[in-house]
């Protein structure tokens, strides 16, 4: 990551500083939050980041004992990041947590992320496990399983999918009974679970989703349950093995460090206090349980766009780093053979790519951070229509800022293979590495498409289209400020409004017949033209934040934000005019001939 990018993301365009003027977090102070980001640059650099080549290569699998084997130097990282307390960062002072804002939280794990996205899987994973037992757990629930997380101890997983359900989860047909005791027994299977299994930790607690014997079809009869690895002890200590079973390890083309997994319960791997099932705890309500996960999926969903961005960011400096040292050709009008061969970021199509990943990577930090302090903002505004309104906003930008970022940074390692040449898709650079691992996240918590009915089918249309009036305002806010910045400032503001304008028309036209099926058969289109809006948008924010400072970081600021207004914003055009005809190629188009 380019710390002086971050800290223009912070302090010069969304002013952190000033959220210490909160209750919430007014322990706190710019000095707090570098020394935050200086803790994660340094475990990145020194822990996760020698590790990435090395879990990569040496995957995950069963040992003749049973259990999970991993290379230690994982380990030892991930027992550095626990030591640094870092693990509470987000945790509110009453259960041990530092109480830092959350885009504080989201520009440090940033770091590990690009160090080794693979390796900062379990403990981010973790944390979003917590956050949910902390929200709407009992007390004893979170004293019990939420806390040794939060200290670093125990690791945590979300597991929804199943192998016959995939996405599907109103499909799902894990059984949760009662006993008389208050807990449930499970059996089922659950498919896709990162981090399902492994020895770094004291325990592993799953957050499950089932079916209570009398519940509803659906996604309305879905509970959540907590169900650890080992069962827990009144007095805190770890009693016999719950009957989870690992079934198998899925080997994935990246995230080749983070365990995934198929698991079933209740298989009689065990028979934990004298009965068949695994023990499990019910969170919250019956039948509420979906609600509750999604607190954790909308945060991990904003978790793997930064993750998306970290890989793109990471890649991009690299082969900006190549491009600089790497010799080879000669500039199109030297006619003498015998003149030393330049750099290549002399080529002007290698500078192009270069530019086209800065354009995407510092795009979606900006994505993140923003959805990031959109947190903060919910949380800590005073003012109860402002926190309404950020609320709104995040819900609405929530499917953009996954899916977004997974796409175009993406397409930002494809580029770094490129400028590489031959030696990108080898393992002789990491890039080839960054690619694989990023092509995960378009599938990774909901689907780019899921995303896009999300978007188009709920999200834009929620309370009469409230969030999509709160981004049209920002928007003309921004626009309408944009000229103090100079430059081509003005200008992106008349292409920018244009393009909203667009967005709305088309968004009225999708809706006016209320027909779901047609409005939805090309969602993805409109998810992709609305995502680039939003992000020149946030290009035009950065270049009033830069204002008319001068330097090399401001002049490339602009350089990327006159990219993106030039190569990329057009591109949402025809995309519209299709979305706007309402074509109906693929609804009418018969499976068979396929």
């Amino acid at each position: 990551m380019n710390r002086r990018d971050v800290e223009f993301l912070l302090y010069e365009w969304l002013d952190v500083p000033a959220l210490v003027e909160r209750e919430r977090y007014a322990d706190h102070s710019r000095e707090t939050f570098d020394a935050v980001l200086d803790l994660s640059e340094q475990l990145a650099t020194h822990h996760f980041g020698p590790l990435n080549a090395i879990v990569d290569a040496n995957e995950p699998f069963v040992g003749d004992d049973g259990k999970v084997v991993l290379p230690p130097e994982l380990t030892r990282a991930l027992a550095a990041y626990s030591a640094s307390g870092l693990s509470a960062s987000i945790f509110d002072d009453a259960v041990g947590g530092m109480q830092l804002p959350f885009v504080v939280h989201m520009a440090a794990t940033s770091y590990l992320m690009a160090a080794s996205v693979g390796a900062s899987a379990y403990p981010f994973l973790a944390a979003g496990n917590a956050n949910l037992i902390v929200t709407h757990g009992s007390p004893e629930q979170v004293a019990t399983y939420a806390l040794p997380i939060i200290e670093g101890r125990w690791y945590g997983t979300m597991a929804l999918s199943e192998p016959q359900a995939g996405s599907s989860l109103g499909d799902i047909t894990t059984r949760a009974v009662p006993q008389g005791d208050g807990s449930h027994r499970l059996t089922g299977s659950k498919m896709w679970i990162s981090a399902g299994d492994h020895e770094l930790g004291g325990n592993i607690v799953h957050l499950v989703l089932a079916r209570t014997p009398d519940a509803a079809p659906g996604t309305k009869g879905i509970s959540l349950f907590i169900v650890p690895r080992f069962l827990v002890e009144d007095d805190g200590s770890l009693g016999e093995r719950n009957d989870v079973a690992l079934v198998g390890l899925n080997h994935k083309m990246g995230y080749r460090g983070t365990t995934n997994t198929l698991l079933n319960l209740g298989e009689g791997f065990t028979t934990p206090r004298g009965a068949p099932g695994a023990v499990g705890f019910l969170v919250g309500e019956e039948g509420r349980g979906l609600t509750y996960m999604f607190h954790m999926m909308n945060e991990a969903r904003v978790g793997v766009g930064a993750g998306a961005v970290a890989l793109g960011y990471t890649g991009y400096l690299h082969a900006l780093e190549y491009a600089r040292v790497r010799t080879q050709g000669r500039p199109v009008g030297t006619k003498d053979p015998a003149a030393p061969p330049v750099a290549i970021i002399d080529h002007p199509d290698v500078r192009r790519m270069l530019l086209a990943q800065k354009a995407y990577v510092e795009g979606g930090l900006a994505l993140v951070l923003f959805c990031a302090h959109l947190v903060d903002e919910e949380r800590t505004n005073p003012d109860a229509a402002a926190a309404g309104e950020a609320r709104a906003l995040l819900g609405l930008l929530t499917p953009i800022a996954k899916s977004w970022p997974s796409q175009w940074c993406l397409a930002a390692n494809d580029l770094a293979i490129q400028v590489h040449g031959g030696y990108g898709y080898t393992r002789d650079y990491p890039v080839e590495q960054f690619y694989r691992d990023n092509r995960l996240n378009p599938i990774h918590e909901g689907t780019h498409g899921i995303q896009a009915l999300d978007l188009l089918g709920r999200k834009v249309v929620e309370g009469g289209g409230t969030a999509l009036n709160v981004l049209g305002a920002r928007i003309a806010a921004t626009v309408a400020t944009a000229p103090e910045a100079g430059g081509e400032a003005a200008v992106h503001a008349v292409l920018l409004q244009a393009a909203w304008d667009d967005v709305l028309r088309v968004t009225a036209a999708l809706w006016e017949k209320l027909d779901p099926e047609l409005a939805l058969a090309n969602a993805t289109l409109y998810l992709e033209a609305f995502g680039h809006v939003v992000v020149a948008w946030l290009w035009l924010e950065q270049l009033t934040a830069c204002g008319t400072r001068e330097g090399h970081f401001y002049d490339g600021k602009r350089a990327a934000a006159r990219f993106f207004y030039a190569f990329e914003l057009p591109t949402i055009g025809p995309k519209l005019r299709l979305l706007e005809s309402l074509d109906t190629t693929t609804l009418d188009l018969d499976p068979d001939v396929l």
